[in-house]
């Protein structure tokens, strides 16, 4: 099934974004509701003790679901979230980590998704579910 949009052209979105630049994420591969990024460790992403900030898994988690949405929709769809809830189930420590965004439904007016954060061994952080309503067309 050919895909709504390259990875090319969701790369040159991460870095055209405001909300995306500084953040430093890249996709590892995309597929047909599908999306993985990495997200690099920043000093900046520190909470006192060394672990990661939560809200990065957060931001990672939203931005993995919306790139997989575009794989669907194309670069011109403007759903946003209306539901993200993010169970943490292991700290990373100075430590980049992985997000995997998969659409479960796309249905006519809202999206339903899971994206799960793992450390470079493939030990889980984060299991998240996420719902998007789609943008007017």
């Amino acid at each position: 099934m050919d895909l709504a949009c390259s990875q090319r052209e969701l790369e040159q979105l991460l870095a055209d974004v405001v909300f995306t630049k500084s953040l430093g994420f890249t996709i590892n591969s995309i597929e047909d509701g599908q999306c993985s990024i990495s997200v690099p460790f920043q000093e900046a992403f520190e909470r006192p003790g060394g672990i990661v900030s939560g809200q990065v898994f957060v931001a990672a988690v939203d931005v993995a679901m919306w790139l997989a949405i575009k794989t669907k929709l194309g670069l011109a769809d403007s759903s946003v979230t209306t539901e993200l809830k993010t169970n943490f189930l292991g700290a990373a420590r100075k430590e980049g980590f992985c997000c995997t965004a998969k659409i479960l439904k796309l249905g006519r007016r809202l999206i339903y998704g899971v994206v799960e954060c793992v450390d470079s061994s493939g030990r889980l952080l984060t299991h998240s579910t996420v719902t998007y309503i789609r943008g007017e067309k």
